[in-house]
């Protein structure tokens, strides 16, 4: 009421000075559910984010996080952001989510938080059709092609020593096969998605699937601490998985039922 009585005699409109009390009365997370959130998304990683003919993002990740969206309704903005610097620009606030094929794993919980997965996957090794390659130690002493900053980089740093100069880090995915497909590693490792995809294109490489690889979680990442976006995102994920829209998005760019539910 002061307030009210002060922007009076002050000549501001009430209409106005009551708006902005109700907006100052509200919860910092429903002034901001309204605002369009920027996503980032990697789209290199095809069939999860990539872009068509029309420069488009498209993909599996992009269809989830559209239907997540859709049923909670928020208003996202995917930006193509590359995986180095992708919780970068998270941690600056250029961006509120990513959802790009990453990793849920105890060190990035540290620093961010995540929904529960909505794909597992593993590591997948490719290589030469011709390798005698049978396991990642084998790569012991051969050059290694991947993206840095991910998962493979961590696995191939654990192994070889992070510092190792058969470690080859590159930016994108189709960089590090364009690299094993023209002999300049002998192998590439990365998540086993989009390797899969991306041997499937090419006949003079092939997979390995090494069994001492674990199980991991895609999970979509927010900042550590933003509760009320990490909980709308998860209520949609489960919401997507019970209409049956999950299994719909993952037959259409896998051709099989899902691998997570």
């Amino acid at each position: 009421m002061n307030r009210i009585r002060r922007a009076f005699s002050l000549g501001i409109p009430l209409g106005l000075v009551a708006i902005t009390a109700i907006a100052a009365a509200l919860p910092l997370g429903a002034q901001a559910q309204n605002r369009e959130l920027t996503v980032a998304s990697s789209a290199t990683y095809a069939p999860f984010a990539f872009e068509n003919k029309d420069k488009q993002i498209v993909g599996f990740d992009i269809d989830i996080i559209n239907a997540i969206a859709k049923q909670q309704g928020l208003k996202i903005k995917v930006v193509n952001t590359p995986f180095t610097g992708i919780f970068g620009a998270l941690n600056n606030g250029d961006v509120d989510l990513v959802i790009s094929g990453v990793t849920i794993n105890e060190k990035r919980k540290q620093s961010y938080d995540f929904t529960p997965p909505y794909f597992a996957a593993r590591q997948l090794i490719a290589l030469p059709k011709n390798s005698k390659v049978a396991s990642l130690k084998d790569l012991a002493g051969k050059k290694i092609a991947v993206v840095s900053a991910s998962t493979a980089d961590d696995i191939a740093s654990r192994e070889f020593g992070k510092t190792s100069p058969d470690i080859r880090r590159f930016e994108s995915t189709p960089l590090i096969i364009s690299e094993l497909a023209g002999g300049g590693v002998d192998a590439a490792m990365g998540d086993n998605g989009v390797i899969a995809y991306r041997v499937a294109q090419n006949p003079e490489l092939k997979t390995l699937d090494d069994k001492s690889f674990p199980e991991e979680g895609f999970g979509i990442v927010v900042k550590k601490g933003d509760k009320a976006l990490l909980d709308k995102l998860t209520a949609g994920l489960a919401a997507i998985r019970a209409d049956g829209s999950y299994a719909t998005i993952y037959k259409k760019w896998f051709n099989k039922d899902p691998n997570v539910r």
